[in-house]
């Protein structure tokens, strides 16, 4: 019975680590390409994926409480914004939001300014989260 237990065990480990994952980079200042990035990470999380997200440059705006309009207006053809649909995400899926680690000190800000759930990422981390096996990485 102990043996079976744990190559149960051993067996959800292996499937954890062959799980697909999904790292969405955006750095555009484009609302409709900011917005196309969130809808296909959403679909690639309903599908299985894990998925994290990094934003970076201008795209990082998204993550502010005080969010440019471009990042919060709603766009055909379903009335959602970038920032709007990223909020799902985080909700709906468990997917990690994080800004690049050089955004806030170049806002000269801290991580107040961004909206609950978004974090500024470790380069070390985010490198590790690229070449992970398994793993694979959308750019906007």
């Amino acid at each position: 019975m102990l043996a079976i237990t744990a190559t149960i065990a051993s067996a959800g480990a292996a499937q954890a680590e062959d799980a697909k994952k999904l790292v969405t980079i955006v750095t555009t200042p484009e609302a409709q390409t900011q917005l196309m990035a969130m809808v296909l990470t959403m679909n690639a999380a309903k599908a299985g994926a894990k998925a994290h997200i990094l934003l970076c440059g201008p795209a990082a705006d998204i993550a502010l409480k005080d969010a440019p309009a471009s990042a919060t207006a709603p766009q055909p053809p379903m009335k959602m914004s970038p920032q709007g649909l990223m909020k799902i995400i985080m909700e709906k899926t468990g997917a990690k939001v994080e800004v690049c680690a050089i955004y806030l000190p170049g806002k000269a800000a801290d991580a107040s300014i961004l909206i609950d759930g978004v974090t500024a990422a470790k380069p070390g981390e985010m490198g590790a989260r690229v070449v992970a096996p398994n793993t694979q990485v959308m750019s906007f």
